[in-house]
């Protein structure tokens, strides 16, 4: 199964349906059943110490499958989020951009399943790994 949308139409609905976050999150790469998706970290993802925030990891991590899902069955603004379990695994590097490979493990017509690998850009460690669910809208 193809996607049926690439960078450019996930971008576009991205920056269209979600305005306020639109522009924070970078879609890289598009492939059947998965995305890479790229967080342009900033101070407001930073929390004390100077480390991303975990709500900004799991942020990318749920853009990622939310776009996985969407490259793979279209522009269903309405597909949420069910379940998600993240753990946080080491300290991103400072200065650096977060970068989510999200890959779905199940795509059915109700449910889809994947998982989110966080890096920082340019380290091979993971930094946060999170299992995701979401609901498909009915046709």
């Amino acid at each position: 199964m193809q996607p049926v949308m690439d960078v450019a139409a996930l971008t576009a609905f991205l920056r269209s349906a979600f305005p306020q976050v639109g522009e924070e999150f970078v879609v890289e790469e598009v492939a059947p059943m998965r995305v890479r998706v790229r967080l342009a970290v900033t101070d407001r993802h930073l929390r004390p110490g100077g480390t991303v925030s975990g709500p900004s990891m799991f942020a990318l991590a749920d853009v990622g499958i939310y776009l996985a899902v969407l490259a793979m069955i279209g522009p269903k603004a309405l597909a949420v989020t069910t379940n998600c379990s993240i753990d946080f695994m080491r300290k991103p590097a400072a200065g650096r951009d977060l970068i989510c490979e999200a890959r779905l493990l199940k795509l059915g017509r109700v449910l889809a399943v994947g998982d989110a690998m966080i890096r920082s850009d340019g380290m091979d460690e993971i930094v946060a790994r999170a299992s995701l669910t979401y609901s498909i809208p009915p046709k």
